[in-house]
């Protein structure tokens, strides 16, 4: 299910970019082609290290219940996907300058939420045994309880 979500919002960006295209005298809204653009890179991402995301704590207190069901086959295409479906009735009007320096910024984004979750699950699979930032980590130990 959640493949299902995160391809259709992959490809989704790309066909709001095309129609957005195609509908104003085929003009490039560069706002709209880097938000796709970068969301298709951040999905990229998440297929090459899917495995970081299924030891995420929501996919294992969840597992398959209704929160992570309903997340991934409504929230994700509809929610996700809104503001690049709304620039292709409502162009951006963005430079190419402008909109690369927002998309640059929103890689680092990207690259900074990719080291957030490796440094996470390189602590967990080391229990709490490695260094972060060069020093030893602080932490607290919980449990997590379902009802």
């Amino acid at each position: 299910n959640c493949r299902f979500s995160m391809t259709y919002w992959q490809l989704a960006g790309l066909s709001y970019c095309y129609r957005s295209y195609t509908l104003h005298d085929n003009t490039i809204d560069w706002g709209l082609f880097f938000s796709a653009l970068s969301q298709y890179l951040y999905l990229v991402k998440f297929f090459l290290w899917e495995m970081g995301y299924m030891r995420s704590i929501d996919i294992i207190v969840d597992r398959a219940g209704f929160e992570i069901q309903w997340g991934c086959l409504v929230w994700v295409p509809s929610v996700y996907s809104l503001h690049t479906r709304f620039c292709v009735q409502n162009p951006t009007h963005l430079s190419f300058t402008t909109a690369g320096a927002l998309f640059l910024l929103s890689m680092a984004g990207v690259v900074l939420n990719y080291l957030a979750d490796r440094e996470r699950d390189i602590f967990r699979a080391t229990n709490g045994k490695t260094p972060v930032w060069g020093k030893p980590p602080k932490y607290i130990t919980a449990e997590y309880e379902t009802t």
